[in-house]
């Protein structure tokens, strides 16, 4: 009957989440920290399993498949781009049609697959070019078509499983706290940084234990803990399913980004009202929208003055209270939203060429928890911000310390060269290391947390993966730029930058390269954040002209 509580299911409930079955979700009984490790745990898995293939898969290229070393490298940037790129169409996915949830078993279970061909790529003998017979002479067979075929399935359909688990996982893991709550919303806050802090530890087993099985097994019981591993990080996220908080779909903003420019370009030719609150807007009459979008609870955004040409999709044609479908009437919150060496250690131990990225990933497993118990008290005594930095400073902070990681590794790479007789101690590599995984956790973490606490309400998943998209980019950018300095300085010679031979190139000169478009990365960003209103102060101004407005209306004349 409606009304009267459910058996067993006493107790405050929220009002924007539900549980599994479709009810209010009960509080005390759903959420909080233990339905946020289980999601943590998947996200473990999937980092392991992906960064498993990726930091060791040049070897096997150039190694097993003999491909040169500049393919290679192309193409496990080409894969990892892949993967992030293809966070935009999980995105789309859950926000539309699936929800988080169903994204995040879908999609790991095709990085399953897709881990799985590996697995039999690297272990069936036919799918791999015979040894070869006298490398130095030039006498290795390059993998034929059906090869790579087989073996990019598999990276390809990993890449596919890892798009749509990413971009869902974090937003669904927030989705446990309630930002209603004060202290529930600390919890969220700090779930971004303890989220990277388990995407490390996956990093960091990646790396050492699982590069240490793939270079003394072999590649396919290295792969086959990867599939196993996700499998496992697939069967803890399912038995957390009677425990989680779901939200309601929203829908794409991509539709609704679609929606608003429509509308505005139908009613291109009408004028515009001088007062902003005339404009059609949650809470108006006629309602939000359709009926099948009233029950989407939507926060109202304050009204901007930027591209006022889109206000057009807001304004009201023929009678107010008769509902329109979106393509010819869209909300202002509609509007608003679509506008915003040498590796020996003693005598027998050799350091797995693959494992030295544990520097990098041993510096963001001292850099989160740093952060979250030095940097933020003492940076909270100075600036007021209970949070320490704004996810913009936190962005800053890690792009200045790339610039200083890229000087690092050059001078580094000038001394490993001039050890002629004596290799360079491979140690010299760590303050390298040190600073681009230092500067990865403050940019990293900085971005997650602005993406999803300044995103509309609702678009939390979209939002996650348009921001992995931006990394995506930068792995077809590592590409092309490996490419062109390619043709222009060669590949081989003694002016080649990146001949397969190191030893008899210029790598310097390309990380003094990549330093120099870093400085101007970080120029170019504080340029365009130095102007941004954090949603929280905007909504804030908002509600207190709006008092003022109200109080003024109510002043005698």
């Amino acid at each position: 009957m409606a009304g009267l509580p459910e058996t067993g299911r006493e107790g405050e409930t929220l009002s924007d989440a539900w549980d599994f079955k479709g009810r209010p979700a009960v509080k005390s009984q759903t959420g909080g920290w233990t339905c946020a490790s289980m999601i943590l745990g998947v996200e473990l898995c999937e980092r392991l399993t992906t960064l498993g293939i990726a930091v060791n898969l040049v070897t096997y290229l150039t190694g097993t498949m003999h491909l040169g070393s500049a393919a290679s490298a192309n193409a496990v940037t080409n894969f990892l781009g892949t993967s992030f790129m293809l966070c935009l169409l999980g995105g789309f996915v859950a926000d539309t049609f699936l929800g988080r949830y169903l994204t995040i078993a879908i999609f790991t279970a095709v990085q399953t697959s897709g881990v799985t061909i590996l697995t039999i790529s690297t272990a069936a003998p036919g799918l791999r070019p015979p040894v070869c017979a006298d490398p130095l002479a030039g006498g290795c067979v390059r993998a034929t078509g059906t090869q790579m075929g087989v073996l990019d399935l598999g990276l390809y359909l990993t890449a596919l499983g890892t798009g749509g688990l990413k971009s869902s996982v974090s937003g669904f893991g927030s989705d446990q706290f309630d930002e209603g709550d004060g202290a529930e919303k600390k919890q969220m806050l700090r779930f971004f940084s303890w989220f990277f802090f388990f995407i490390s530890i996956g990093s960091l087993m990646a790396v050492t234990v699982l590069v240490y099985i793939q270079d003394n097994l072999g590649r396919r019981w290295g792969y086959g803990i990867c599939a196993v591993a996700i499998v496992l990080g697939l069967a803890v996220f399912l038995s957390g399913t009677s425990r989680y908080r779901f939200k309601r779909l929203v829908g794409s903003p991509l539709t609704q980004i679609a929606a608003v420019v429509a509308g505005a370009w139908r009613k291109r030719a009408l004028d515009l009202p001088a007062d902003p609150s005339m404009l059609h807007d949650i809470g108006a009459a006629g309602g939000d929208c359709t009926p099948g979008e009233k029950s989407k609870k939507k926060q109202k955004l304050p009204y901007t003055e930027d591209f006022r040409f889109l206000d057009r999709a807001a304004v009201v044609e023929g009678d107010a209270a008769v509902e329109q479908s979106k393509w010819r009437l869209s909300t202002l919150t509609d509007v608003e939203e679509a506008t915003t060496m040498e590796r020996r250690i003693g005598s027998s131990f050799e350091i797995p060429a693959g494992s030295l990225t544990v520097f990098f990933v041993g510096s963001i497993l001292l850099t989160v928890p740093a952060y979250d118990r030095l940097v933020v008290p003492a940076v909270r005594r100075l600036t007021g911000n209970p949070h320490g930095l704004t996810p913009l400073q936190r962005i800053a902070v890690g792009l200045a310390l790339s610039i200083l990681a890229m000087c690092a590794a050059a001078l580094t790479e000038r001394k490993r060269l001039a050890a002629a007789v004596v290799p360079l101690s491979v140690f010299w590599l760590i303050p390298q290391f040190f600073l681009v995984g230092a500067g990865e956790a403050f940019t990293y973490i900085g971005q997650l947390d602005f993406f999803l606490r300044e995103c509309p309400e609702g678009m939390k998943t979209m939002s996650t993966g348009l921001f992995l998209s931006t990394l995506s980019l930068g792995f077809f950018l590592s590409s092309a730029l490996v490419t062109i300095v390619h043709r222009v300085t060669g590949e081989s010679g003694n002016g080649a930058w990146l001949p397969d031979d190191l030893n008899k190139g210029k790598l310097y000169d390309f990380y003094w390269l990549l330093a120099a478009l870093s400085v101007v990365n970080l120029v170019v960003f504080v340029v365009a954040a130095r102007g941004y209103v954090y949603k929280e102060k905007r909504t804030a101004d908002d509600s207190t002209t709006h008092v003022a407005e109200l109080h003024e209306q109510s002043l005698p004349i």
